[in-house]
């Protein structure tokens, strides 16, 4: 399944070709925004994305000649699971669910999409349809605990509510990602320091571990399951502090 930028390239150029609809494996925000820069040098491709929910982080991309009728509706290429168990004593996180769903036999990770937690019941994934059908009535193992999974229509998911973007504006002593991050997510600035510490943080899709890493306008700070946060300006005060304005979508 085409998850890297030559195997989407090939792909486009099928599409092209055949008229075909074609669709990309799941890719994460950068391996996307990449690909469709690529993918804009083809002027007779149409491109589009979707992830199941409009919030969704890791996403398919449709490929199609640009002059071939519309096939994108919010069920193509899509299929959703239910990961069924009693987590009330042992409390997994988003995370813990998508490595116990890759540990199943013949998993590929560019078919799975977004998977969130659903209190202490377990947890609800998007995946590609074939994934979907593959691990229906299997069981797998999260962290302690057995689940049982099943294939269910998007239709019947509780898909995550949507995020809509916000601009904020306030005043910070510097321009450190710790400040900003912690002003942007609403998060005491120790927490966020420790969270960028141990590597939950990028920049601009970049790895990152160091809090007092100072940013400037323009930059991109992504949280997997939190969105991102974008430094839209930054000017100095006559206090010699920062008034800024960020964006969090």
């Amino acid at each position: 399944m085409a998850s890297n930028s030559e195997s989407i390239l090939e792909l486009a150029a099928q599409a092209l070709r055949s008229w075909e609809p074609l669709w990309t494996g799941f890719l994460d925000g950068q391996q996307r925004e990449e690909a469709e820069q690529q993918l804009a040098q083809l002027a007779e491709l149409n491109v589009q994305s979707w992830g199941g929910h409009p919030g969704a982080e890791r996403r398919r991309l449709l490929l199609q000649h640009q002059e071939s009728s519309p096939f994108l509706g919010k069920g193509d290429g899509l299929g959703g699971l239910e990961i069924s168990g009693n987590f009330l004593f042992d409390p997994a996180t988003a995370a813990d669910f998508r490595s116990g769903l890759l540990a199943c036999a013949g998993v590929d990770p560019s078919a799975l999409g977004d998977v969130w937690v659903r209190g202490d019941r377990g947890a609800q994934a998007i995946a590609c349809p074939e994934l979907a059908d593959l691990l229906d009535g299997q069981q797998a193992q999260v962290r302690s605990i057995d689940v049982q999974l099943q294939a269910r229509p998007l239709a019947e998911l509780q898909l995550p509510a949507q995020r809509m973007p916000r601009r904020l504006s306030s005043v910070e002593a510097s321009l450190r990602l710790d400040a900003l991050a912690s002003a942007g997510f609403g998060l005491s600035r120790s927490r966020m320091a420790g969270l960028i510490r141990q590597g939950d943080l990028r920049l601009n899709w970049q790895s990152v571990s160091s809090p007092s890493q100072e940013l400037k306008p323009g930059d991109r700070v992504q949280w997997s399951g939190r969105g991102e946060l974008t430094l839209e300006a930054a000017e100095r005060t006559k206090r010699e502090r920062w008034r800024v304005v960020m964006v969090r979508s």
